[in-house]
């Protein structure tokens, strides 16, 4: 495929918007430095909405009252479009499609959505509640741009996997082919990232922090000549600056080299969100939004020299071992079923590791698929698990970096390879 020589796709996550003056610097972003061509803006939920809706949604499919979490979720949203709409000409904010759900008609949705949950179906209903997030942000965020509004659902096509849809690639380029690029001859389009749909019309969503990736589906799909993530740091840092003193910044990195970092827990990029961009040759910009004109990373198809470690933390892990109650030694039989239980309850593994008679996995924690792992496999196998813990992985390392992470911590599993040493430990906090 040719790239488009103009499309530019920004990606804004919730930080980035988390409140009418975070979405106002956005506008201000998109007015100095997108002007110069289509532009497709891909928005995530406000701030900790998506944390918000989940906590909702826990509630009523319990049964529980969650009426007065509801309410204060819609009347944040009112008040943030409330402060933006006094700010902003009201003639280019109704500039958007007049058959577009405005955002109080999406507050009714999303409180009949809750409403009528049912008991089964945890994750495909997790979906359908959890992703009017993303609908409410870009309905602001569109209004505020006087921009188009792109429900992405129809057109991003996925399987049934909820909570981690996997794209349908040939029926979503032509899907996108087609309808996005009329739109973006009119002006700037905001959708929705994180989100997707089934050919029933049922919502998906593409895993926690999925909005990079859905930038990069795009991106893929439409040709584009580049992708920028806008963040609150200077660019691909080496650690977190949040966790890590003395954070280096990455000018610009290799495709491999991101997706490795990125699998290992990156915060900055999505897993998922490289493999697009690197097979049709479109660099991934990392920028702040906080300084907008500052250099920030570029991640493309080039080769550099060794990079300072890069220090990866993923914290709420699980360790759990597995060992044959008869005390035989862990077969390739006793994998295979281990493994096909843990793609059914789908807990990915961070980290694995197995002995004569035992084998490890570090996975995220999630009470309600542990159980059903526990359910699946105890008849079979003695299982030890312990939770609150953290992975630490030192990508690069030297005698330095290792020295720096394991002092003073208890190391319950510990692999390294050439580049990479990890570690899972209890947690510090």
């Amino acid at each position: 495929m040719q790239h488009s020589q103009s499309l530019k796709i920004y990606k804004f996550g919730g930080a980035s918007v988390k409140d009418a003056a975070a979405i106002t610097n956005l506008r201000s972003i998109v007015s100095k430095h997108g002007a110069d061509g289509p532009l497709l803006i891909v928005v995530s939920a406000m701030g900790k909405t998506t944390n918000a809706l989940e906590e909702i949604f826990q509630l009523a499919y319990a049964g529980q009252d969650y009426a007065a979490l509801l309410l204060q979720l819609a009347d944040f949203h009112r008040a943030v479009a409330q402060e933006l709409l006094s700010a902003t000409n009201e003639d280019a904010a109704s500039a958007t499609a007049s058959n577009d759900p405005s955002l109080e008609q999406l507050v009714e949705q999303l409180g009949d959505r809750l409403a009528t949950l049912t008991t089964g179906e945890f994750d495909k209903q997790y979906d359908q509640v959890v992703s009017f997030g993303e609908l409410l942000a870009t309905r602001i965020v569109a209004s505020a741009l006087g921009a188009q509004w792109l429900d992405c659902r129809p057109l991003l096509r996925t399987d049934h996997a909820w909570r981690e849809g996997r794209v349908d690639w040939p029926t979503t380029e032509r899907n996108l082919t087609t309808a996005v690029p009329p739109l973006l001859a009119n002006g700037p389009v905001v959708t929705q990232g994180f989100l997707g749909g089934t050919a029933s019309g049922h919502t998906t969503t593409l895993g926690r922090e999925g909005s990079d990736y859905t930038a990069a589906i795009f991106a893929y799909c439409l040709g584009a000549e580049s992708v920028t993530i806008w963040k609150d740091v200077a660019g691909l840092l080496n650690a977190d600056p949040k966790i890590f003193e003395d954070t280096v910044r990455y000018p610009e990195i290799s495709y491999q080299e991101t997706i490795e970092m990125a699998y290992y827990g990156a915060s900055v990029i999505h897993p998922k969100t490289i493999k697009p961009l690197a097979v049709r040759q479109i660099p991934l910009y990392v920028k702040s939004f906080v300084d907008p004109t500052a250099e920030g990373t570029k991640i493309h198809d080039c080769r550099h020299g060794l990079l300072v470690p890069a220090f990866i933390r993923k914290t709420n892990q699980c360790l759990i071992s597995f060992e044959s109650k008869d005390l035989t030694f862990i077969s390739e039989e006793n994998l295979e079923v281990i493994f096909g239980a843990l793609a059914q309850v789908r807990l990915k593994i961070n980290l694995m590791q197995n002995s004569a008679i035992s084998f490890s996995v570090c996975t995220d924690f999630s009470a309600y698929r542990l159980d059903k792992l526990l359910t699946a496999l105890r008849e079979q196998f003695t299982i030890h698990y312990n939770t609150d813990l953290e992975l630490y992985t030192i990508k690069n390392y030297d005698a330095a970096s290792l020295q720096r992470l394991t002092t003073s911590r208890e190391l319950l599993l510990e692999q390294r390879t050439r580049q990479t040493f990890q570690f899972v430990c209890r947690s510090n906090a």
